[in-house]
């Protein structure tokens, strides 16, 4: 396990009733409701949180490679995520996929900036070996 030497941002929030209840962060920044996946009911829930943090952070990763590799991205540069939660071997699991546009960038240029991303990326080091990861070009 890698422990940080230096903290460069540390998010803070405070969350009340669990699947059924709401999150807000401490800069008042975030204010949101929070309800059970497929409830219909107002809010959002941790795995569309997880799916939009991790695809934001793995935009900034292809943004690192792209500069590493002398690449420019273009404008319309987006990360799709889906995060599943679900049941195996009598416990719950998540697994996610993230599908990544490139538009106007080769495919094979467009992998290899995923690839490099995904080691780089702080959301796919914590997942890495823990859930099942697909990535894709969109």
């Amino acid at each position: 396990m890698t422990k940080i030497d230096k903290v460069l941002y540390t998010g803070k929030t405070h969350t009340t009733g669990g699947r059924d209840g709401a999150s807000h962060s401490d800069d008042g920044q975030l204010e949101i409701k929070l309800s059970p996946p497929g409830s219909n009911r107002a809010g959002t829930n941790p795995e569309q949180l997880f799916a939009a943090g991790w695809s934001a952070c793995f935009i900034g990763a292809i943004g690192f490679a792209a500069a590493n590799q002398k690449v420019k991205l273009p404008a319309d540069l987006a990360v799709d995520t889906e995060v599943d939660l679900g049941t195996a071997d009598g416990g719950y699991f998540l697994q996610a996929r993230l599908k990544v546009s490139l538009p106007g960038i080769e495919a094979e240029l467009a992998r290899a900036l995923i690839d490099e991303a995904h080691q780089t990326c702080p959301y796919s080091k914590a997942t890495r070996g823990n859930i099942h990861v697909e990535l894709s070009v969109a």
